[in-house]
């Protein structure tokens, strides 16, 4: 499924509202994400679709998770169960990787949980250094092969391996494979202080 009007303009008032929430102008949301003010601007207006890259950077600038700018928002259901036909998808215009939001957007919970479908051959790169709030990521396979950079290792995950993660550094996700792979991931708020980082 290829990126809605809707998810885009979800996108667009979500990252207006925790910018203005944050007293952030985009000129200083600019400055601490390294994303120019006229991309700022134009996913602000739903006018690009960003990559998975962009928006990391903005949800790091903003302290919060990428899969939060995906969840959340105004009016948001505070039910605790999230339907199938209505978890937001989104596809990276840059790689063609899926992500499917699967917790109830609108319920109050430490953890977030995100189904990933990572295409044949693609590869995901994120470099947003250290965050302002620690969050703890586990990758669990559900199907096929990944190679997951995190700073100077690289882990070959087969399905059913987990692995568990504090991100401050470069990670990538790569699929060697020719077939897709499909992975679970997981996000806690990290209380020990040891790290930070998410995806």
């Amino acid at each position: 499924m290829d990126n809605s009007p809707d998810i885009n303009a979800h996108l667009a008032a979500r990252l207006r509202s925790l910018r203005a929430e944050r007293g952030l102008t985009l000129e200083g949301l600019a400055e601490c994400t390294g994303v120019s003010r006229s991309m700022i601007s134009l996913i602000e207006r739903g006018q690009s679709s960003p990559t998975a890259a962009v928006l990391d950077k903005l949800a790091a600038g903003l302290g919060v998770t990428l899969a939060s700018l995906f969840s959340g928002g105004e009016g948001a259901d505070p039910s605790p169960l999230a339907r199938r036909a209505d978890q937001r998808t989104w596809r990276d215009p840059a790689t063609g990787y899926m992500r499917r939001n699967l917790s109830a957007p609108g319920y109050p919970s430490p953890i977030e949980l995100v189904e990933v479908v990572l295409p044949a051959g693609a590869r995901v790169t994120y470099d947003t250094g250290p965050r302002s709030v620690g969050i703890g990521q586990q990758v669990w396979m559900i199907d096929g092969d990944i190679e997951l950079t995190v700073g100077d290792a690289t882990h070959r995950l087969a399905t059913g391996d987990c692995l568990s993660m504090h991100i401050e550094q470069l990670i990538v996700f790569h699929n060697p494979a020719d077939r897709p792979a499909r992975y679970l991931v997981a996000l806690a708020a990290d209380r020990s202080g040891t790290g930070a980082g998410q995806r």
